[in-house]
């Protein structure tokens, strides 16, 4: 049936998706746009659909309109593993010719190695407490590897002692800095420190990618594995530097074929990142369970959002997620839901106004507008890479003259206060 089909029809339909009650008070500090979603539904002259899903605001790519009018008409078993597509429209095309032969996507990009792929529950720059409660909700959804990120206004040792306390003696915590901790110098010490805790699995970019020669140094002193993104410097220079053990690796499916075939030849591990709800969960797990060195919890930050657009839920038990075996994606899509989430354009949702306060043991206190100022601030090496006590508060606009006086002078540069 697949030499013979052709696509009739290609329709784009855009949904805010909502996050949990818990991310979306801390996603809306910089990631609020994630619900944000376009979802690619693919008709064809045999009746057969195909779905596919692009966070408009971030991912590896969008859907192009020249791509869009390029398929109509078209076999799209023509356009497997062109990534110019963009991620709904590729996704789209390997559900749907899944689906016309009857095979799962995985059949299509090659032998499977396992069943059940490692997932990752993932969170954003959050507090202990917080981070605590998510990890308890982690365990009852069957997770066992949680990912977060470590910013220097919050504890990291108090994040990871928290967690440890809610969760079982297997569960295991990846940290990605974003390069906040600078350099080799200022990493050490913490790594050493966090190298301690049982449950600490994997480091994700403590330092700058450039960096390479810091990486070699992080790597001759700490115990765990070192990530960083694989398409952050040329993997010829990383390799001959020994600068990590592994990778991050995210784009589109010829891409991450093309990179995971890569990091096997050099036995290295990675985890697979694309982030979205039900169904570009369900496209990883078809990914990863071709790709041999997957074997990192795969990062799809789908326990973020509040639903996941399937009529029946992926099956995720003990830190694994089940690769779907039915034809295409091997999902069903919640067309009910998508009607519910519906957004009308212009895509975009407003930034939140609140004022971003960290303060210090010593109760030294600085203030700021909003997170990109406070990142490049910290970036710039202006404040203690990772101090224990460190902490994070949230006023968002209250209305009154004080907190909209404090935020008038925060949005022209940081306010200090004295200890």
């Amino acid at each position: 049936m697949a030499g013979a089909l052709k696509i009739t029809d290609i329709k784009r339909i855009v949904v805010n998706v909502p996050f949990t009650e818990r991310c979306q008070e801390w996603n809306a500090l910089l990631v609020w746009e994630w619900s944000v979603i376009e979802i690619i539904r693919i008709s064809t002259d045999a009746g057969i659909t195909g779905y596919g899903e692009t966070l408009l605001h971030y991912s590896w790519g969008r859907v192009p309109d020249e791509a869009v009018a390029r398929l109509r008409g078209r076999n799209p078993a023509d356009f497997l593993g062109d990534d110019s597509l963009g991620p709904g429209l590729q996704m789209a095309v390997y559900d749907v010719v899944g689906k016309a032969l009857g095979v799962p996507i995985s059949a299509l990009l090659g032998q499977r190695v396992r069943e059940w792929c490692p997932i990752a529950w993932w969170n954003t720059k959050m507090p202990p407490r917080a981070l605590a409660e998510e990890a308890r909700e982690a365990v009852a959804a069957g997770y066992l590897f949680h990912k977060f990120k470590a910013r220097p206004w919050f504890d990291v040792y108090e994040q990871v002692a928290a967690i440890s306390a809610e969760t079982p003696p297997d569960y295991r915590l990846d940290i990605d800095w974003n390069a906040m901790l600078l350099n080799a110098g200022e990493a050490v010490p913490v790594l050493r420190e966090l190298d301690r805790h049982d449950r600490v699995s994997i480091y994700e970019t403590p330092i700058p990618h450039p960096d390479l020669e810091g990486y070699r140094q992080l790597r001759q002193k700490v115990t765990r594995p070192i990530a960083v993104h694989l398409s952050a410097q040329p993997f010829p220079a990383m390799i001959r530097q020994e600068s990590c053990d592994g990778f991050v690796v995210e784009g589109g499916v010829n891409t991450i074929l093309h990179r995971g075939a890569i990091c096997a030849e050099f036995a290295k591990s990675f985890w697979l990142q694309l982030v979205g709800t039900g169904l570009t969960t369900a496209m990883c797990a078809h990914l990863g369970a071709v790709l041999t060195n997957a074997r990192w919890p795969a990062v799809t930050a789908l326990n973020n959002y509040a639903d996941d657009l399937l009529v029946e839920p992926l099956t995720i038990q003990s830190g694994y997620l089940r690769v779907p075996d039915g034809p295409g994606l091997g999902v069903e899509v919640d067309e009910a839901a998508l009607e519910r989430y519906r957004m009308p354009s212009p895509h975009r949702l407003p930034e939140r106004r609140h004022i971003l306060s960290v303060t210090w043991p010593n109760r030294r206190t600085i203030h700021y507008a909003h997170m990109k100022q406070m990142w490049t601030d910290f970036l710039t090496g202006n404040h203690p890479v990772q101090e224990r006590g460190a902490d994070l508060q949230v006023r968002v606009d209250d209305g009154t003259s004080e907190w909209a006086e404090l935020y008038a002078r925060a949005e022209r540069g940081p306010v200090h206060d004295a200890a």
